[in-house]
């Protein structure tokens, strides 16, 4: 890797849920805040909201949308300036679901490997929370 070149972290899984409502987990602010943090999204194209931890906040602009396909915001908290990408494909049983933030720099190896546990994390969570509005659906 040269001192020029950025790194992505990749996460995909599988998931038996159709694209529709996992479109809606990841834009609409209260589900939003289950799995991944406190949030002002509004889904809009160059929207600019801030996502809230404990730790801190992420600045975020929307850059891309495309329902129930693909979402695209930047990321910027820390001094890691990046862009997390959602790609939705549909599937026999569910949904493909991908995300990738792109934009590591040469030494933040830290908040790369930090990305790479979270992303993990937060689409189990999304999952969680797609299963459960799915079921509070069923008659």
């Amino acid at each position: 890797m040269t001192a020029t070149e950025t790194r992505s972290v990749i996460v995909e899984r599988e998931v038996p849920f159709p694209p529709e409502k996992i479109w809606r987990a990841l834009t609409q602010p209260h589900l939003i805040a289950e799995w991944l943090m406190q949030n002002d999204f509004v889904p809009a194209m160059d929207h600019n909201f801030t996502l809230r931890g404990d730790w801190g906040s992420v600045a975020c602009k929307v850059l891309t949308i495309e329902p129930n396909r693909s979402l695209s915001y930047t990321w910027d908290a820390m001094g890691l300036e990046s862009v997390v990408t959602w790609t939705l494909s549909p599937t026999g049983t569910g949904t493909h679901l991908r995300v990738e933030q792109a934009g590591f720099q040469p030494g933040q190896a830290q908040a790369y490997g930090g990305a790479k546990m979270g992303w993990r994390n937060f689409l189990e969570r999304l999952e969680q929370v797609v299963a459960r509005t799915d079921a509070e659906k069923q008659p």
